[in-house]
């Protein structure tokens, strides 16, 4: 908990004046009340429990000024309440290496079954686009609420070869921010990515930096914000296998920390996991996790192992959670005024009731 004006706290010192001024008025009234001969005829003319009883009113007046006092300093917590307006992308790769049977029936179809339940699940607030990548990458459902057009796109996959993790990540990026204005097409068709310029393959520069590349109609380059800052949207990203064309995942991640994306990364399938092929011949399909766990570090996101479609199922839910709720900071003026009212009326109805007053 925090206070947005903590200068106020100093008025929580007239507290424990009140209650030395409450401990002194006692004293004062104990001696001014008519003395009994024996201590045996107070007992029964107070009854049980009275002197406990007679404190209780003015401790909860004393509790319920304590929270009026909090709340002038507009204290704020962080809380978890139902999650605004929100876009994801999920980036899937849909390379060769996902025909690997390692996990039944294979890794495609166990990944689409997982991405499917994962997007039924999703609250209505949640807009949602999908990308796939092999050795290109490409938007196959822009962003929509619309659940069947998204399922749809997910059963469409056309497996290919390569596995461009950087290219998918990078259309990803441009799907959730198409104010950026990335040069795809520089990117993805002959220029290497460098997590804030672009440089030609051949060395020479391909244009300014796309943190300086300014949006249509904008005036002044864009300015790097804290990492995981940006809280209307977020990327997805599940693969399999290692990198073996585009530009360097870990790069294109350090471009989105500095527009405050979080890239949550998902490594699908076993150490053991290989492509049947042609004549008998079979190739390994292994997990490239150090990239995948450098991208979700590199932007304050979570990285995630799934070897199995059950593993891949509790991350999506998990995943959903995060969406569907998420912690803010909440100023609880209100709710310490409430509870201040309650006390202050209770105190005021045991008064009454105990001693008529």
């Amino acid at each position: 908990m925090h206070f947005i004006w903590p200068e106020l706290l100093w008025l929580l010192l007239l507290i424990p004046l009140l209650v030395v001024g409450y401990i002194r008025a006692l004293r004062r009234k104990r001696t001014a009340v008519v003395r009994y001969s024996s201590l045996d005829l107070i007992r029964p003319a107070l009854g049980p429990g009275h002197r406990i009883r007679r404190h209780i009113p003015p401790a909860l007046l004393l509790c319920a000024l304590t929270l009026v006092l909090l709340g002038t300093a507009r204290p704020s917590a962080r809380i978890s309440l139902p999650a605004d307006y929100l876009t994801l992308v999920l980036a899937m790769d849909v390379s060769r290496s996902m025909l690997a049977e390692d996990v039944p029936p294979n890794r495609i179809v166990a990944a689409q079954q997982a991405a499917k339940s994962f997007l039924q699940e999703l609250p209505g607030h949640v807009r949602v686009a999908v990308v796939s990548f092999a050795g290109n990458a490409q938007l196959v459902q822009g962003v929509t609420d619309q659940k069947e057009a998204l399922l749809t796109a997910i059963d469409g996959f056309q497996l290919q070869r390569g596995t461009a993790t950087g290219s998918g990540l990078l259309v990803a990026l441009n799907t959730l921010l198409p104010e950026s204005a990335i040069d795809l097409e520089s990117v993805l068709y002959g220029a290497e990515f460098k997590s804030g310029s672009l440089v030609t393959q051949g060395g020479g520069p391909a244009g300014r930096s796309l943190d300086q590349r300014p949006a249509q109609g904008a005036t002044e380059p864009s300015k790097p914000v804290p990492v995981g800052s940006y809280t209307a949207g977020a990327v997805i990203l599940l693969s399999d296998g290692r990198r073996t064309t585009g530009p360097d995942p870990v790069e294109v991640a350090k471009w989105a920390a500095s527009k405050g994306v979080r890239v949550y990364t998902v490594a699908f399938g076993t150490p053991n996991g290989f492509i049947p092929g042609l004549e008998g011949f079979s190739f390994y399909a292994k997990v490239d996790e150090e990239a995948l766990q450098k991208v979700a570090e590199t932007t304050g996101a979570e990285f995630f192992r799934a070897t199995n479609a059950s593993e891949l199922a509790k991350i999506y839910q998990h995943l959903s959670s995060k969406f569907t709720l998420e912690r803010r900071d909440t100023e609880i003026t209100g709710l310490l005024a409430a509870l201040a009212g309650v006390m202050a009326l209770l105190a005021m109805g045991l008064s009454m009731r105990w001693f008529r007053r």
